[in-house]
């Protein structure tokens, strides 16, 4: 499967930005999603992850409240919204596809993800 990134951008602290991940190729198969963040000179970290149904997400608690991950199977497109931004949230975003069931604690390491975007980069201003 081959995953795109986009929707990212420069905002204000305080504004919002959509990201969107869009799915193409195998997509038939039920993959579990995350989005990854790596800020300059730290490491990829996971922020918020959805399973294939859509039933179950995930998120870091600096993140909890503020951004919201949602997917449509239908359009093999999954969504982060992200609102009350702060400088702290600038990073390249990255989505990535994992077929591995269930969505378990697995999920906050980066090598249990098989398939990865090119990340989209959001800046905030403060």
């Amino acid at each position: 499967v081959q995953l795109q990134a986009s929707g990212g951008g420069l905002v204000q602290a305080g504004g919002s930005l959509r990201l969107s991940c869009a799915a193409s190729g195998r997509t038939s198969s039920n993959y579990n999603m995350g989005w990854f963040r790596q800020a300059p000179g730290k490491e990829r970290e996971f922020v918020v992850g959805i399973s294939w149904s859509g039933s179950s997400t995930y998120y870091i608690d600096s993140v909890k409240g503020r951004f919201t991950i949602s997917r449509d199977n239908a359009k093999n497109t999954v969504y982060l919204q992200m609102n009350s931004l702060e400088f702290e949230d600038t990073a390249v975003y990255y989505c990535a596809a994992s077929t591995r069931q269930p969505y378990g604690t697995w999920r906050y390491r980066t090598d249990s993800y098989g398939y990865w975007g090119q990340g989209t980069l959001v800046t905030v201003s403060s």
